[in-house]
């Protein structure tokens, strides 16, 4: 599964995008999101507030709960603000 980091999301992951073998048992966002906090520092910095980060799977926007099967991508950005 490609990840794709966005915005402040990408500044503290520290990289754009990535390639990972999800282990079995990730089935949702919310799970990816804590599989991701267990690698490393910069992951727990970026997904600190979990409520905050949003998420896409294969381009549409989804929320914690949505489920990752047949995923080919999923991307991680801040709320958006309208002006």
């Amino acid at each position: 599964m490609k990840l794709f980091y966005f915005a402040w999301v990408r500044e503290r992951v520290g990289k754009t995008d990535e390639q990972v073998t999800v282990p079995e048992g990730i089935e949702t966002v919310a799970d990816l999101v804590r599989w991701l906090k267990g690698r490393g520092e910069e992951y727990q910095y970026a997904f600190e507030n979990e409520g905050i980060v949003r998420a896409a799977i294969d381009h549409i926007h989804v929320k914690p709960d949505a489920r990752l099967a047949g995923a080919q991508e999923v991307a991680f950005f801040p709320p958006m603000t309208g002006g």
